[in-house]
């Protein structure tokens, strides 16, 4: 009954958000009026952000690779096969198009809030640096009761929200076998990740970048690789397919008749939970890397979206819909989306019973690297709000209650935790996205100046002198 009670107050709030003139125009116009300022580098500097990517840190520091791998991590987790087969089987076909359209315009977002957590970063007590959008908020805009607020945002985002789907969304991929009991087996698995889970975090940080490194590449080239086979096996199907996302996403009197169950609100609702573009999330992890100039950190957070959406979704998206399987079908009498069914009988048309078991797998990996990387910009957020360092207590305490909310999230009801998910993060849209809009003038200057020094040959290495910054950094000086 609580749940119930907590869901219709969340819903009330999501309702207003997501309204046309809320959420999403802030979202895609605020994403196309940065890529329109940046003269399109999503494309023109494609390659440079790519080359960035492998450059070593200092000794000791975080490379630009790791804390690539740490925002990877979070972006890309269940949100890569649950979201997107919710949004087809709602919203329809026609919602991975404007996943790609909130992907690509938000790659400027992505860019500029990165660049701004690497100008504004701190100096950490272990000699590594930390930052994001709390600070660039705090130190730039002069307004430490707004990074107050971004910060309990994010934990409630990730360390609630995020977390308890990513858990949900694991074990509703058991419910296809015969064994699965909906009550005792979320609770098992619940159990089985909050242990897992807990165990990882009580290491820390460094173990948190550590572990990352190593399992999103792995669990990435795997999906993908599957997705690619599931399309040659499906190529028949492809012209269908492509006909189906352009057809759906452009039938403006479908939209238009009911925006909030649209194509494009999904599109952007799904696309926003998988990618985090303008969300303001990735620049915490980005704050954190080694680098000789703040815009090459916003490169790689750029090229972390393209690989969440452009790459993983689009792969989830292809593997479904290259397929005879009908994603109407998978929509229960309460209006409720069987997501994770969708996605497993699609691989079960072309792999049969491997199809189901190796969803399973890849959500194994996706729900632990997404856990892991949605935790990690937390603690740095309850330090920013206290205004000192966290004793070593409460960040056992933080841990531990992270880790009930794991198993909370696999016991609770689909709607609960989408609708706190959705919430969530459009209160982190509605309070960045402005933010980095108001300091685009600083990461424009950051961004000229690095494209300078790249022309006359140079490896670029900021100066805040060099674009007459006001603000004393801990960094650039």
């Amino acid at each position: 009954m609580i749940f119930d009670t907590i869901d219709k107050g969340v819903l009330a709030v999501s309702d207003i958000l997501y309204q046309p003139w809320f959420v999403p125009l802030i979202l895609i116009a605020g994403g196309i009026y940065l890529t329109f300022r940046c003269k399109f580098l999503q494309i023109g500097m494609f390659r440079e952000a790519c080359k960035v990517i492998m450059e070593k840190p200092h000794e000791g520091g975080i490379s630009s690779f790791g804390a690539l791998m740490v925002s990877t991590a979070s972006r890309v987790g269940t949100g890569n096969i649950i979201g997107v087969s919710t949004a087809i089987i709602l919203g329809g076909p026609g919602a991975i198009f404007w996943m790609w359209v909130t992907a690509f315009f938000g790659g400027a977002s992505a860019f500029i809030e990165s660049t701004l957590a690497q100008i504004y970063k701190k100096k950490d007590d272990d000699g590594t640096s930390k930052g994001g959008p709390a600070f660039y908020m705090r130190d730039a805009l002069g307004q430490r009761w707004l990074g107050v607020i971004f910060s309990i945002f994010i934990i409630f985002t990730y360390m609630v929200g995020y977390n308890m789907l990513a858990a949900f969304n694991f074990q509703s991929t058991f419910a296809t076998y015969g064994f699965y009991d909906e009550k005792s087996t979320p609770a098992i698995v619940g159990v089985i990740l909050a242990i897992l889970f807990g165990a990882v975090v009580l290491g820390g940080a460094k173990r948190l970048i550590k572990v990352t490194e190593v399992l999103v590449p792995v669990m990435g080239i795997m999906y993908v690789l599957v997705a690619l086979i599931v399309l040659v096996i499906n190529i028949p199907n492809l012209g269908h397919m492509f006909g189906m996302i352009f057809s759906n996403a452009f039938d403006f009197e479908s939209i238009f008749g009911g925006f909030a169950g649209s194509c494009i609100m999904y599109g952007v609702k799904r696309g926003l939970y998988s990618n985090e573009a303008g969300m303001g999330s990735a620049p915490n992890a980005a704050a954190r890397a080694d680098v000789s100039h703040p815009a090459k950190q916003g490169l790689v957070q750029m090229l972390s979206v393209f690989i969440d959406t452009l790459v993983i979704c689009t792969a989830t998206a292809f593997m479904c819909l290259s397929t005879n399987v009908v994603s109407s079908k998978y929509i229960d009498e309460e209006g409720a989306a069987n997501a994770a069914g969708y996605v497993q009988d699609s691989l079960g048309s072309v792999f049969g019973a491997f199809g189901p078991t190796f969803i399973v797998i890849a959500m194994a990996f996706f729900a632990f690297t997404t856990l892991i990387g949605n935790y990690s910009y937390c603690e740095g957020c309850y330090e920013f709000i206290i205004n000192r360092e966290a004793r070593k207590g409460e960040l056992i305490v933080m841990r531990i209650i992270a880790a009930l909310l794991v198993f909370v999230g696999a016991v609770a009801s689909a709607g609960l935790v989408w609708d706190i998910a959705d919430m969530m993060q459009g209160l982190m849209v509605v309070t960045n996205v402005p933010t980095i809009i108001i300091l685009g003038g600083i990461a424009f200057k950051c961004l000229d100046d690095y494209k300078r020094q790249k022309n006359e040959g140079k490896n670029p290495v900021f100066k805040s002198a060099n674009i007459q910054l006001k603000q004393k950094t801990d960094y650039w000086n």
